[in-house]
């Protein structure tokens, strides 16, 4: 890490998760917290398996950030909780590990890890846009809903022995797979949030995919690059992404900073920052008809402008069959 020139941030006062959350990820997240007790209930499960064990097994074997031991970390977490309006700071640790990652783990009271790869590898403003990232997946709620993903994960041995038990459990998987894949793209638009420099988001995807070599790197080449991975070849091609990605839980580095990119692009960001952001105390009136829309809109929008076979082919059965309804709905109304 790096010492970067202190600049000013606004201060994203009573800013909702929802501002940042993917509307296919806000959908989920809005009917799942219309469901009361359903976290609860999910919380005693993780109790019942390893979550304190998880956390002994850090406290013991990692190092616990706090204001005599990386400091320097402890600092941008308090300025990145300050900037996106968070009272509690969750326990930090930085663990042994040269594979350049971080996670959020625990439900009552999550924690993030930061392994000693990502901080040798990311300066400053770079490490800024992790801990906003992953104290988005905190207030989020993801590590709750993940734990769906996880139970599947190993109840899927017992599904598969099931006739016919092993085909659903894949489709409920993969449905639980593309909703974490979303929320990435929830948590790096947080960790943009926190850092209020497109740049530096950029530059940790470019890091991570490169390994570090950043000065081997262009941003032009690097964003075409992802343009063609999104726009590839003919339906082969388009069949090949979906089955590369089915049991991922993190979209490519590549695609990730495409999407937050067209996030930027979209205006939403530099809305928020003038003021303009959903607020907490609203949270309890969004409706759940809304994120629902919301997430359906986001589908159509990603496939009506798509390069991609798959895409382009969902897109248009989607018209053929939306005109058909409207022919069957105009005939019907006239033999009325």
């Amino acid at each position: 890490m790096t010492n970067q020139p202190a600049r000013s941030r606004v201060i994203l006062t009573d800013i909702s998760s929802r501002a940042w959350e993917h509307p296919a990820d806000r959908g989920a997240l809005v009917a799942l917290r219309k469901l009361k007790g359903f976290d609860t209930v999910l919380k005693a499960l993780s109790g019942l398996f390893n979550e304190r064990a998880v956390r002994l097994v850090f406290l013991g074997s990692a190092i616990r950030v706090d204001e005599r031991q990386f400091a320097k970390l402890h600092l941008l977490l308090g300025e990145v909780a300050q900037t996106l309006d968070v009272n509690e700071l969750p326990e930090l640790y930085v663990a042994s590990n040269p594979f350049p990652n971080a996670i959020t783990i625990g439900m009552n009271k999550p924690f993030i890890v930061v392994n000693s790869g990502l901080v040798d590898l990311l300066d400053d403003e770079e490490i800024r846009f992790v801990l906003g990232h992953e104290l988005g997946h905190a207030i989020s709620g993801h590590a709750v809903y993940q734990t769906l993903l996880q139970r599947m994960i190993q109840l899927s041995g017992i599904l598969n022995s099931v006739p016919g038990g092993g085909l659903g459990a894949r489709a409920i998987m993969a449905a639980l797979y593309e909703w974490s894949r979303k929320a990435e793209l929830s948590a790096d638009r947080a960790g943009l949030l926190a850092t209020q420099d497109p740049a530096t988001a950029f530059r940790v995807h470019m890091q991570l995919a490169s390994g570090g070599h950043l000065e081997d790197l262009d941003a032009t080449s690097f964003f075409a690059q992802g343009q063609e991975y999104e726009e590839a070849g003919d339906l082969r091609d388009s069949v090949l992404k979906l089955l590369l990605i089915e049991a991922q839980s993190h979209p490519f580095a590549v695609v990730r900073a495409s999407e937050l990119r067209r996030w930027v692009d979209s205006g939403d960001y530099t809305r928020y920052l003038t003021g303009d952001f959903p607020r907490r105390g609203d949270d309890d009136a969004a409706a759940v008809s809304d994120a629902a829309k919301e997430a359906a809109s986001s589908y159509s929008e990603t496939f009506k402008n798509s390069q991609d076979a798959v895409g382009k082919l969902v897109h248009d059965i989607a018209g053929l069959l939306g005109s058909a309804k409207l022919w069957f709905d105009d005939a019907f109304r006239r033999g009325e």
